[in-house]
């Protein structure tokens, strides 16, 4: 599947389902409102995946030609569009990871690789970490450091700084974070920062519950 999720490979019938059943953000939670019709007039709009909606959403004019064609409000899809990016959202650059050493960072620039999507299909097995290793004179175990920071990147809404803190709490994979206790999640990593004062943002159950919900889209292609 690669860095992101496959957007071709969820049908509009699916994301409805998807919808259904997430636990949306409070600035979202519009999107559930008569979800079956809403997805039904895009249906009929020839649209049959999710990636095929994003493209036919793309920009204020497509949303709003999408509007009046369907006649779907505006405010709704632009929740809508917001809410598929979220899948796709910028990957972490590895510098802003807290942790890693400026030679680590500069040599990784060397070879053109600044950030988590750059750096992916190098280090998607002990072989292919072994190689970026030894190309860039990287420790192993840094090499693996930085798998795992990637992987938890992938995860939507995780920023530099959250994958740093899931890293520490030995949630250390995205298969972890999918398989954990949302609420020892949240204790674990609030006692953390308690005694690390490793971040300032206030994450609550809520917010916790969603990175487990989300890191169950993640592929599993990373080898450890």
């Amino acid at each position: 599947m690669g860095y992101y999720i496959d957007l071709i490979n969820i049908s509009i019938g699916k994301y409805r389902n998807i919808l259904k059943s997430s636990d949306l953000l409070p600035s979202r939670l519009i999107l559930k409102d008569d979800i079956d019709g809403v997805f039904n007039i895009i249906k009929k709009q020839q649209i049959k995946n999710v990636d095929e909606l994003q493209n036919a959403l793309k920009n204020k004019n497509k949303v709003q030609n999408f509007s009046k064609k369907s006649g779907i409000p505006e405010d709704y899809l632009k929740i809508l569009i917001r809410e598929i990016k979220s899948y796709r959202q910028k990957p972490n650059n590895i510098k802003d990871f807290p942790g890693i050493a400026e030679n680590v960072i500069l040599q990784l620039k060397i070879f053109g690789i600044i950030n988590t999507l750059q750096i992916f299909d190098k280090i998607l097995t002990p072989q292919s970490r072994n190689e970026i290793s030894n190309q860039t004179g990287i420790n192993e175990n840094e090499i693996l450091k930085l798998a795992k920071l990637t992987d938890l990147s992938r995860i939507r809404w995780v920023n530099h700084t959250f994958a740093y803190v899931l890293l520490e709490a030995g949630y250390d994979t995205a298969e972890k974070v999918a398989d954990a206790d949302y609420k020892e999640l949240y204790e674990k990593v609030k006692k953390l920062n308690e005694e690390r004062e490793i971040y300032k943002a206030h994450i609550g159950l809520h917010d916790m519950n969603l990175c487990v919900e989300a890191a169950k889209d993640v592929s599993l292609e990373i080898e450890y």
